[in-house]
């Protein structure tokens, strides 16, 4: 999940907090403290944390009511890069496979959605083959083909016009660059992707260059979902996508609000994936967190479609009065903070170990909200659900062991062996509209003058993330020596998590995400190798390597293994919370106990 995606956490905006305090006290009237419940039929503390609460109680019917502090970046099936945004669209669209909906883990195995199965996989894991179910429809009830799934990846390489989303499927399917989108595509029926072949209405073959063992994982992205081409208004299409799912765009106030109906051509038995229960559903944008906390508690909206914590003031009521309506999942983000070998004094190790060193990691995890709110120590750089993660098993610094409250001593050895005895000079840079990331830099801040090194903190423009720490001429500029930030994965794997951050390749101009610079051949070799291992136990071997040879390297200071204070209503249910959206609830399937 790139900057963009985490760039949707929503920002923790000051409310007067006379007004919140007289909405928190007329909520506060609906609940209980414990974990058996609360009186607005809440199932209980963490009863949808990796297990289903309430299943049996979902009614067909009723509005479903989501409350957010952010819109999506866009809700384009091929530009949209916020988790949120990829877990609500699967309401209105669907791919040849997708996340199984089930809780915990088992929620990121895959499923045929559009597809009859899985994909025949032939030519040593080159060639993918799949067949279209019978009865699958637009909106307007004419049938999806193949060629509407091809045409919905081709839009992928219309960055020029589509830029935004995740670009995995062109890397794979066309690595030289050959082809140049839909919209300047020569053939006739604008389907020239020489890579993607639709034989007939109902099969589809994808041809690899190359085998990349996560392809059918890229597959599962919405960006993998079908467009029909005389309904894509190109760059306006994320005002009204045209759907294949079981629900339709009526509304859409960008910022405002969004109101999805019933698509009634939408057929339950060409759909094994979703319920559809409710008969509408409704997003409301709210300026302010806070407000939008308060209304969440009064019992207004069902939950919060952002899925990025409760802000302190609301988590404290919550917590206080209203526990049964909460869950405490594991985010799959890890919080942290990188240096870019670029600006000196990084790049020496020993440097950059002073700061592992030197750093209060005890400190920096309340920064983030404590245990509960903000996660367990990090102790290194591959979030819990990734295949190859050891957790705190592997803390080759010792930061949740011996050093967690900082060891000025094996900090300042380190700052001897880089030929910086008494400390240096350097600035931490951190975004301005994230209070959690700012009070995680002033905590470092503290933490390493006790060592000798004096950081200054320059809050840049976080709605600018891309353009600023995006582009390495620009950090180095600035002499950004330690960029706070955070990441999850995109799909499940190595690959779809740390591709981006750690391979060589995908060092930018702009929008560049491998903020330490890191040009290792050895890293790069383990990615190379893992795209060609398909059995499962050889890529967890591996994504264990990579994950090693980072932390050999000291390009970061992970914070936290993410963790988050969820709201759900006690109108809910089939609510759980599924690791394939880094511990959202998943949201396609919820149900209301009532169709009122």
């Amino acid at each position: 999940m790139t900057t963009q995606r985490t760039s949707g956490r929503r920002k923790q905006a000051m409310a007067a907090a006379a007004v919140v305090a007289a909405l928190l006290t007329t909520a506060a009237c609906g609940g209980g403290n414990g974990d058996e419940g609360s009186k607005d039929g809440a199932a209980g503390f963490d009863a949808a944390n990796n297990k289903v609460a309430q299943a049996s109680l979902a009614k067909k019917g009723g509005t479903l009511k989501f409350a957010g502090a952010q819109d999506a970046d866009s809700w384009d099936t091929t530009r949209g890069y916020y988790g949120f945004m990829w877990n609500f669209s699967r309401y209105y669209s669907r791919q040849l496979v997708t996340s199984k909906t089930e809780p915990g883990k088992a929620g990121t195995e895959l499923t045929p959605d559009l597809a009859t199965g899985l994909a025949k996989i032939s030519d040593d894991g080159k060639t993918y083959q799949y067949t279209l179910r019978d009865g699958v429809t637009w909106e307007d009830g004419k049938p999806i083909t193949s060629k509407d799934i091809k045409y919905g990846i081709e839009r992928v390489w219309a960055q020029d016009v589509l830029s935004g989303g995740p670009v995995y499927l062109k890397d794979v399917l066309d690595p030289k660059g050959e082809y140049q989108g839909p919209y300047k595509d020569k053939s006739a029926d604008k389907l020239g992707l020489k890579a993607i072949e639709t034989p007939d209405d109902r099969t589809i073959v994808f041809k690899l260059p190359k085998a990349n063992s996560d392809f059918e994982e890229m597959l599962a992205l919405t960006s993998a979902s079908p467009v029909r081409q005389d309904q894509d208004t190109k760059s306006k299409y994320g005002l009204h996508p045209f759907s294949s799912g079981p629900y339709k765009f009526q509304s859409y106030n960008p910022g405002k609000d969004l109101t999805l109906v019933r698509n009634t051509q939408w057929k339950q038995a060409s759909d094994p994936i979703r319920k559809a229960y409710p008969d509408k559903i409704t997003i409301k944008f709210f300026s302010n967190a806070n407000d939008m906390d308060a209304r969440l508690i009064a019992g207004d909206y069902d939950l919060d479609i952002n899925q990025t914590g409760m802000s302190p003031q609301g988590r404290t009521t919550a917590l206080k009065q209203h526990k049964g309506n909460l869950d405490n999942p594991v985010s799959g983000y890890i919080r942290y903070a990188v240096f870019p070998q670029t600006v000196k004094p990084f790049d020496n190790i020993e440097c950059r170990k002073a700061v592992i060193y030197g750093a209060d990691h005890v400190s920096l995890q309340t920064a983030r909200g404590g245990p509960v709110a903000g996660g367990d120590i990090g102790t290194n750089m591959l979030p819990p659900a990734v295949p190859g993660a050891e957790g705190q098993k592997y803390d080759p610094y010792e930061l949740a062991g011996a050093n967690k409250k900082g060891n000025v001593a094996k900090a300042k050895e380190a700052l001897k062996a880089c030929g910086k005895p008494n400390g240096f000079k350097t600035t931490i840079a951190v975004r301005n509209n994230k209070p959690s990331e700012v009070a995680t830099a002033e905590s470092l801040q503290a933490s390493l003058k006790k060592v000798g090194i004096t950081a200054d903190i320059d809050q840049y423009d976080g709605s600018q993330s891309s353009g600023i720490i995006g582009s390495p001429s620009n950090v180095k500029k600035k002499g950004y020596g330690i960029i706070i930030m955070g990441w999850g994965p995109d799909f499940p794997s190595v690959q779809g998590y740390g591709l981006p951050l750690w391979d060589s390749s995908y060092i930018l101009e702009s929008g560049n995400n491998n903020f330490a610079m890191i040009k290792d051949k050895a890293i790069d070799g383990l990615f190379d190798k893992y795209v060609t291992t398909l059995d499962d136990a050889g890529k967890t071997k591996v994504a264990t390597e990579i994950n090693h040879k980072v932390m050999e390297g000291g390009y970061y200071l992970p914070f936290v293994f993410e963790k988050f204070i969820n709201w759900r209503s006690g109108r809910l249910a089939n609510v759980y919370t599924t690791d394939a959206y880094s511990g959202m609830y998943d949201f396609v399937n919820l149900g209301l106990k009532s169709a009122k």
